[in-house]
């Protein structure tokens, strides 16, 4: 998926781990992502988290899109801040999926992502990142 996802890739996200049902990354942050406070802009972690959760959700080869989603921040970010996202799976029902994405700046817990995802019974293919 990485491989495929532009966006993804201009936030120079790593993947460190992945299994059934959760991922971890991790991503240095960059002046083209402050706001003019000198901080990051919120949508950059929500980004992070909402990449952690397309990860984790799709781990199961069926093919899955959020439908819900929300974050908390709880404290600020700045250039050069190394920051990971875990997904972990909460429950994982026939057609939906429940996650938890934790950002940490080292073992400070600086954001909160929860997310709900569709699954649908559609499984990945070779040739469906075209």
């Amino acid at each position: 998926m990485l491989a495929n996802d532009p966006f993804s890739q201009w936030l120079g996200i790593e993947i460190l781990n992945v299994k059934e049902g959760s991922c971890e990354l991790q991503m240095q942050l960059r002046q083209e992502m402050l706001n003019g406070f000198q901080i990051a802009h919120g949508g950059i972690a929500y980004s992070f988290a909402d990449t952690a959760l397309a990860f984790a959700s799709n781990t199961y080869g069926k093919q899955c899109f959020s439908i819900d989603t929300s974050i908390n921040h709880f404290e600020m970010l700045k250039k050069g801040d190394l920051i990971r996202a875990k997904a972990t799976e909460e429950s994982l029902k026939n057609k939906f999926g429940f996650y938890r994405v934790e950002i940490k700046r080292e073992t400070e817990l600086v954001a909160l992502f929860k997310g709900t995802v569709a699954r649908s019974q559609r499984e990945w293919k070779d040739g469906d990142f075209e």
